[in-house]
């Protein structure tokens, strides 16, 4: 898979964005690469806080921060008018400029002109290498484990890290696998799912985690939901794709409807795994659920103890907040004989 190079430190942009699930990059980053992130710029004072420092394009630069990441994705994926001249300001300043948007920052002339003029660069995350083959479906060696959801971002990526350094904790033989512009940037290497051409997308997916030794683990990065009324297609090519051994279900407690969708309610856990197990069989007969991971950030420490409590009694599968108790239970029940 093509490595991606994006010069540290970074400034995250945040725009005016007040929501986590539409900063989840910049959110990303910040939680599993600290230690890139030096600082953080926001439009508004009520603009989400990660809590870093805060800074403008010439405070982050004389600092010494490389480049500006803009960590934020509206749906349909654009920059808007109003961030271009703070984004010519940045590359001015001595900082280039990442994105991860659909938008493509080389097909805008002023951030064109501002990189040339300045001799910083323009690094756009999500843009799919050339030469992707159509899938096959011919099974590869190896395991793999895919992380699917309820919804879009409520936990898959953050789920497939915490598995990842958990297996590696035991000795496990693992890498993670970026299918997302956020696990890109966190990992360093991956193809942008949603941006490949439909006809592709399976054959993206046997790209991303290919044949390797028998007991070696790669635990993929779920995009959006078999259920999802905008981005399905993008789900069911990755699952087809991915031939998982196991999976897991991820998503949201109190979360009732499609983020973005309100009149699509969101779909029961059952609903999901019965689904992935549908459709994932075609590729890989031995596909199963391996557990449920859920991001009880909205609940109390009693109220979410109750919570996968219930869920793992209903299912009988282990049922873990990644970020709040880890994932060893997922791991326990994966690698039980």
């Amino acid at each position: 898979m093509p490595a991606l190079a994006i010069q540290a430190p970074y400034l995250l942009f945040l725009g005016s964005e007040k929501s986590p699930t539409y900063a989840k990059t910049a959110a990303g980053l910040a939680h599993w690469r600290p230690e890139l992130c030096m600082g953080q710029l926001r439009l508004t004072p009520d603009t989400l806080d990660l809590g870093l420092p805060d800074y403008d394009v010439t405070e982050a630069a004389a600092n010494g921060a490389q480049t500006l990441v803009i960590g934020t994705a509206v749906v349909g994926g654009g920059i808007p008018e109003a961030w271009i001249q703070l984004l010519v300001d940045a590359l001015d300043a001595g900082l280039d400029v990442a994105a991860g948007v659909h938008t493509r920052l080389s097909s805008i002339d002023r951030l064109v002109e501002g990189a040339t003029r300045s001799g910083r660069k323009l690094i756009d995350v999500r843009v799919p290498p050339p030469h992707i083959p159509v899938g096959t479906g011919v099974k590869r060696s190896g395991k793999r484990l895919l992380t699917v959801g309820t919804d879009c971002a409520l936990g898959k990526k953050y789920t497939a890290l915490a598995l990842e350094r958990e297996m590696k904790a035991r000795g496990i033989n693992v890498d993670f696998r970026a299918t997302g512009q956020t696990g890109i940037m966190i990992s360093g290497s991956g193809i942008p799912i949603d941006a490949v051409v439909a006809d592709f997308v399976s054959g993206a997916a046997e790209v991303v985690s290919p044949s390797n030794d028998a007991d070696h683990w790669d635990v993929i990065e779920g995009q959006g939901s078999v259920f999802h009324p905008g981005f399905s297609a993008v789900s069911v090519g990755l699952l087809v794709g991915s031939q998982p051994d196991a999976f897991v279900v991820c998503t949201e407690a109190g979360r009732t409807h499609i983020k973005g969708w309100p009149s699509f309610e969101l779909p029961s856990i059952e609903a999901v795994i019965q689904r992935t197990l549908d459709i994932g069989a075609q590729v890989n007969p031995s596909i199963r659920c391996v557990g449920i991971s859920v991001n009880t950030s909205m609940l109390s420490e009693l109220e979410r103890a109750e919570y996968l409590a219930q869920l793992s009694s209903d299912y009988g599968l282990p049922a873990v907040d990644p970020i709040a108790l880890g994932v060893g239970p997922l791991v326990d029940f994966l690698t039980e004989d």
